[in-house]
């Protein structure tokens, strides 16, 4: 596996191995000992989701409070999105700072976000399968959410072709200034 840093030095782009032929592909698309060492911590993950979404739908920008602030390790399996990581983290010198990455079916890359960083998405394919793994299970209560085109964050979304498709909750989330945030 080769892990490389962002320009949010906490976020990681993790990429698997991939051995492919004429007939597919295998990889290992999750190691503990091995993803342990890469972000230099030990990380239990308590839950896997799986969402399924169209081009154009934008989820996010979410994240979860303590007491239970989640980590998530997050995966396309098919299709391709644009996968973006924002400090919530009021302390940090990069509070308020983005980091997006293409994720797709094609390029096997996985996104580690930390508890601390809000997560979104935007679906650049037909549709588009994700997998991510959770260091905390959902709790409403801690739930927290940023917009998406805050223009205090400034995320430079790609064009997907259409106009983004929100859920109410995304499209009327708090901008960062007045956003719970983590200390």
């Amino acid at each position: 596996m080769k892990v490389t840093a962002t320009s949010l030095p906490e976020v990681l782009i993790v990429e698997p191995k991939v051995f492919g032929d004429a007939r597919g592909f295998f990889t290992e698309s999750w190691n503990e000992r091995a993803f342990n060492e890469a972000v230099g911590t030990p990380v239990r993950f308590v839950q896997d989701n799986h969402s399924r979404s169209s081009r154009g739908v934008l989820r996010g920008l979410h994240f979860q409070l303590a007491p239970h602030a989640q980590g998530k390790l997050v995966r396309v399996v098919s299709g391709a999105v644009f996968d973006v990581a924002v400090d919530m983290r009021r302390s940090s010198p990069n509070f308020g700072r983005w980091e997006g990455v293409e994720l797709s079916a094609d390029n096997h890359r996985q996104l580690w976000i930390p508890p601390g960083f809000a997560h979104g998405f935007l679906v650049l394919s037909d549709s588009a399968d994700f997998l991510y793994k959770t260091t905390d299970v959902y709790a409403p209560q801690c739930e927290g959410a940023v917009r998406w085109d805050d223009p205090a964050i400034g995320i430079q979304w790609p064009d997907a072709g259409v106009t983004p498709l929100l859920a109410e909750k995304d499209r009327t989330a708090p901008l960062l200034a007045e956003a719970r945030t983590f200390d």
